[in-house]
């Protein structure tokens, strides 16, 4: 069957989305042709102002209207303890268990040679200012337990080294409910390694 062409555009851009293949954005095409032309006005006009108002805190690299986003305008947060994570995402994670009360930095992606991902496409020199200015005491990475992830992590370490910071890693190992007998190695190996007293 011949799509017509708005249709086949609309199915193309929203399966660049991540996750989302060609049927799910053609599920989704389909959902939004079927709504009122309100809630497609309504679309497109958060889609424009997300892109055209939303930026980067100068500071930690979240997302926000104003320059500095509301954690880094937060006086009542503790600016000694730094968080490091991967991406916006990973931020609003631990800000949701509510158990975090420091600052964070967003590096906007992870250590990847082989997708040409370098230090320099990170945020890491804003990182290294930020330690510089000998306000952080202790710098927590929270980047993913995979190999890029590690190998971020070791190199934020190698960055902190000389500004005498404290620096440690989020825990990782056996998820609440979960069977040991279902565990893979490298999960059991770090629920090994990183345990504590009872």
């Amino acid at each position: 069957m011949q799509v017509p062409a708005p249709l086949e555009k609309l199915i193309g851009l929203l399966s660049r989305f991540p996750g989302v293949g060609e049927k799910t954005a053609t599920r989704l095409a389909f959902f939004i042709l079927r709504q009122d032309t309100h809630y497609a006005d309504e679309l497109a006009t958060a889609l424009g102002e997300a892109k055209s108002r939303i930026k980067d805190c100068i500071q930690c690299h979240n997302i926000s209207e104003e320059e500095v986003c509301v954690l880094c305008a937060d006086t009542r947060r503790n600016a000694e303890v730094l968080c490091v994570v991967e991406g916006v995402p990973d931020l609003m994670a631990i800000e949701a268990t509510g158990e975090f009360r420091g600052l964070y930095h967003v590096l906007h992606g992870v250590l990847a040679p082989l997708r040409g991902i370098g230090p320099d496409d990170l945020k890491l020199a804003s990182l290294t200012e930020r330690l510089a200015s000998g306000a952080v005491k202790e710098l927590i990475v929270a980047t993913s337990v995979g190999v890029e992830g590690e190998a971020t992590a070791l190199f934020v370490k190698r960055i902190a080294s000389p500004h005498g910071v404290r620096v440690t890693r989020i825990a990782s190992g056996i998820p609440m409910g979960g069977d040991l007998e279902y565990m893979d190695q490298v999960t059991l190996s770090r629920a090994l390694s990183g345990r504590r007293d009872l």
